[in-house]
């Protein structure tokens, strides 16, 4: 199984989840989903970056299923992630953000940025 995204937690409490760019599937959607909850699990303050920049838009399943995600681990993220960047340069990939936070809006402060530099900067504010 390819991976859908890659977790990099080694700045905790900064991390950063990186879209490989790689198709979404049943499998590997499920693992990603798995993998960002599991950084609950330490039950400590955590601040989230998901590189989008090579990201492939995913079919409306997985927009739904993250929106469901999203609406299931509400409060676990209001009490433990602090914010969330979202680092978009494509607009169509910007767009599906959106059509996600249709189906469950974002339940902690996020900003959408075009660099990971600009996510950063965001934190530090």
């Amino acid at each position: 199984m390819n991976s859908y995204a890659i977790v990099d937690d080694s700045a905790f409490p900064e991390v950063v989840i990186t879209f490989t760019g790689e198709k979404a599937d049943d499998d590997n959607f499920t693992k990603y989903l798995q993998d960002v909850l599991a950084l609950y699990d330490r039950k400590e303050p955590l601040m989230l970056i998901f590189d989008a920049t090579t990201a492939t838009t995913p079919n409306v399943k997985y927009q739904k299923q993250q929106a469901d995600w999203l609406k299931d681990q509400k409060d676990l993220m209001q009490t433990y992630c602090k914010g969330t960047a979202y680092v978009i340069p494509n607009p169509i990939i910007r767009t599906v953000l959106k059509g996600i936070f249709v189906f469950q809006t974002q339940p902690v402060p996020y900003k959408v940025v075009k660099t990971l530099e600009e996510a950063r900067a965001w934190f530090a504010t």
